[in-house]
């Protein structure tokens, strides 16, 4: 394959990671701001503890949503490290989302439920860029080459409705 054409594959898997990525982000979104307000508006707590709640049921929604589907072609072997991972970062992305919340609340005293939900937001969208960037690095590896070749391979095969590369035999022929 040629330079460009490698060039090419890999924008389009990027392309590819990064529109699931922002599909499961955007379902996160709108589980957090909608646990914000639910909590905000039906109990006493305070605007930073609310977000605090309502970012944490969106970690565990987004990571079943990245797990099981942006990133179920990584590797999977381990998940105690994934898992740790995971979390570390998206404590780290909470602390990034709060914070501005947290800055526009009690230091400058922003405190409606406008204000507070544009602070939310523009807190989750520099969190996300954070997050992108750790959870493909460090969270959900990417296979081997080789391996990674064999798993896409076999999936385009399957999705046509053929055998897997194993086994198809040499008489079978290749359908496209």
């Amino acid at each position: 394959m040629s330079e460009r054409g490698a060039l090419r594959t890999r924008l389009d898997l990027l392309a590819r990671e990064v529109a699931k990525f922002g599909a499961v982000g955007a379902l996160g979104l709108l589980v957090n701001v909608a646990a914000f307000n639910l909590l905000r508006h039906t109990t006493d707590l305070q605007v930073v503890r609310a977000s605090v709640l309502a970012t944490f049921v969106a970690i565990v929604f987004n990571y079943l949503g990245f797990r099981y589907w942006t990133y179920r072609d990584r590797d999977k072997t381990g998940r105690t490290r994934e898992l740790t991972l995971f979390v570390l970062f998206s404590a780290v992305g909470a602390v990034i989302e709060n914070g501005l919340l947290y800055m526009a609340t009690y230091g400058f005293g922003w405190n409606s439920p406008v204000q507070s939900n544009v602070f939310k937001i523009l807190g989750i969208g520099i969190a996300t860029l954070f997050r992108f960037w750790s959870y493909r690095s460090w969270v959900f590896k990417a296979l081997p080459a080789k391996e990674m070749a064999a798993v896409r391979g076999a999936e385009g095969v399957v999705a046509q409705g053929g055998a897997s590369p194993a086994e198809r035999t040499p008489a079978e022929p290749v359908r496209r």
